[in-house]
């Protein structure tokens, strides 16, 4: 993707981000949702033309996904649909590349979330090498006669009880959607968003009164110097916190003006 497109995809990854954050949100079931929608558009070539229309108003195409897609998938996933048809696409086909990427992202996130996407990312990479030594089991996976069902019953009957279940899901629909894709890309490309999920950190940030976009931007800047990784910022209001601000990176919580107390770190590690 570049242009239009990239934008596009960029903004649907941080929507997705900001709602697999929330504990109320189960990020399997989004995924199984956007990964149905996806489907959906892979089939329905006039709908994604639709939908992707650029002389069509953004709300009017939102609203279309509403009346199609509401009653069928929950809410989370039909916001961030309506959001992403909202956004301007180069063509047709991105928007449905798109969607799948975010189903992908979404059982990563539910992997993540149980302290499972080490090992997602390493069962990925051997179920390739796997692939790759065994001729059989690629021309079986891949035969375009067989059925997707009998594609992933041989997979559950492979990995089943053996492989993470979001590792399971992610193959089985690898190799029941392929979407042009040889089985090599495919589990490579997979095993590139579990790599890039791993290396985002998420920092819930507790302030008295909402951070003005410089004191975020600054905050931001500090923790990622500190951690030396991508950061998120899951920012909550609560007056209790007296005019500090309190920042819980995994376990760890640092409290009182966190900004002045991590560039100063960061004057102490750069010396």
């Amino acid at each position: 993707m570049n242009g239009a497109s990239r934008e596009a995809l960029a903004a649907a990854r941080e929507r997705l981000d900001a709602l697999t954050d929330s504990t109320s949100v189960d990020a399997a079931q989004l995924a199984d949702e956007l990964a149905a929608v996806t489907a959906l558009l892979d089939r329905e070539v006039s709908l994604r033309r639709v939908l992707t229309d650029p002389a069509q108003s953004g709300e009017a195409k939102a609203d279309l996904v509403q009346r199609l897609l509401g009653s069928q998938i929950g809410g989370p996933a039909t916001d961030l649909v309506s959001g992403m048809v909202r956004s301007r696409w180069s063509a047709p086909r991105h928007l449905v590349d798109a969607v799948e990427e975010l189903a992908n992202l979404a059982d990563l996130t539910a992997a993540q979330k149980a302290g499972a996407l080490d090992d997602v990312e390493d069962e990925l990479f051997r179920f390739g090498r796997i692939v790759a030594s065994n001729g059989a089991l690629r021309a079986a996976l891949t035969d375009r006669s067989a059925s997707a069902e009998a594609k992933s019953g041989l997979l559950r009957s492979l990995l089943g009880g053996r492989a993470n279940a979001v590792t399971e899901r992610l193959v089985v629909r690898l190799v029941s959607a392929p979407r042009g894709r040889s089985l090599e890309a495919g589990l490579e490309s997979l095993a590139k968003l579990a790599a890039g999920r791993r290396n985002r950190m998420v920092a819930v940030v507790t302030s008295a009164v909402p951070l003005s976009d410089t004191q975020k931007q600054r905050l931001s800047a500090a923790l990622v110097k500190l951690y030396g990784r991508a950061m998120h910022l899951n920012l909550d209001v609560d007056p209790a916190v007296l005019g500090g601000i309190r920042v819980q990176v995994g376990d760890e919580v640092i409290n009182g003006s966190v900004v002045d107390r991590l560039e100063d770190a960061n004057r102490r590690l750069a010396g």
